[in-house]
């Protein structure tokens, strides 16, 4: 799956649901970063990390904080990291399953259900290929996500007390093949090897999922020598019809907007039919407004899906009109009314 656009380049049996191991903590770090105070440090639940397989290597009475937890469950994929994540956030497994589900929901993961926030062995639990790399699609959005899956090793603090210790990552393929990002490795007895990783070249980010794949170091290296011929980076101008914004009570009638960076979307074969977008943006802005300013968006779409959004930002800088400079709440009112009066009037 090309990562900007959501376009899928090459699958087989991607909408089959399987286990899919402890490629699972990528819903859960992704639920730990997305909760905050990252670095508030607390004990672990002791009864939440007794848990068999994998393990970062908490005890009970050790002090932790979220982002160590986070490096616990994506690089040595700690089951005992995971569990403390979910008692942590909602109280329960159980409670945290339910979160996971409903945030699964707003992705748009239609055939995945969430049991274990480790990926051990659930009822009913599974996902498809394809929505995991909807998921993984979402999860890199996020800076502390995106820098945490693609450390190779890492040192820690954590423990009672608190003592600095290593941790390695088991994803092999960070350094295999080059460019690759992350994700994530699973294993278990009934899942099989599962592999969700990302890689990044010239501007192309693609994302390869593999359930059940014996091969798939060399699956995934095939997949992206494949996905990287076929998609290419292409620079957009931006729309002529970007309007310019009028200025209430501003030293200028109207201003001008820019975009807040280039636009750059991969593309299959560099081809952008297909690629829509849209404006949005208020019908005028309030002075003092000066340049650099987040008036509005342009979002791009490639069939369909959200594929690149950009800020649209001031242009220009306007002041207070000297004639309309608020001494008030009452005077700021006032010329407000005044200016849309005015407006109307000239409609």
């Amino acid at each position: 799956m090309d990562a900007g656009t959501g376009l899928v380049l090459y699958e087989k049996n991607s909408r089959n649901k399987l286990p899919m191991a402890s490629t699972t903590k990528i819903m859960t770090t992704l639920l730990c970063l997305e909760s905050g105070e990252l670095d508030e440090q607390f004990v672990v639940n002791s009864e939440a990390i007794k848990v068999e397989g994998s393990s970062m290597g908490l005890t009970e009475g050790d002090i932790v904080t979220k982002r160590a937890l986070c490096y616990g469950m994506m690089l040595p994929s700690g089951n005992d990291a995971a569990n403390a994540t979910a008692v942590k956030l909602a109280g329960s497994i159980e409670a945290f399953a339910e979160q996971m589900n409903s945030r699964a929901r707003e992705i748009g993961m239609a055939d995945s259900f969430f049991v274990t926030p480790s990926g051990l062995d659930g009822e009913g639990h599974g996902s498809t290929a394809y929505d995991m790399a909807l998921l993984t699609r979402e999860a890199l959005k996020n800076l502390d996500f995106a820098e945490i899956c693609s450390t190779a090793s890492a040192k820690l603090t954590y423990g009672n007390p608190p003592y600095e210790r290593w941790l390695s990552n088991t994803n092999k393929l960070l350094k295999m093949y080059d460019g690759c990002i992350g994700v994530k490795t699973g294993f278990t007895d009934d899942a099989g090897r599962c592999l969700v990783s990302a890689a990044e070249r010239d501007g192309v980010r693609l994302i390869c999922v593999t359930l059940n794949a014996p091969d798939d170091w060399n699956d995934h290296i095939a997949l992206y020598n494949y996905g990287f011929s076929v998609e290419s980076a292409v620079k957009i101008a931006p729309p002529d019809d970007i309007p310019k914004i009028p200025v209430a009570g501003g030293t200028v009638d109207e201003i001008a907007l820019v975009t807040e960076r280039d636009i750059t979307i991969s593309l299959p074969n560099g081809d952008d039919t297909g690629l829509s977008y849209e404006l949005t943006c208020p019908p005028f802005v309030y002075a003092p407004i000066k340049v650099g300013d987040k008036v509005g968006e342009l979002c791009y779409y490639y069939d369909g899906m959200l594929c690149a959004e950009i800020g649209l930002l001031a242009g220009d800088s306007s002041d207070f009109a000297e004639e309309e400079r608020p001494k008030s709440l009452l005077d700021w009112l006032n010329s407000f009314i005044g200016y849309i009066r005015r407006m109307k009037k000239t409609e």
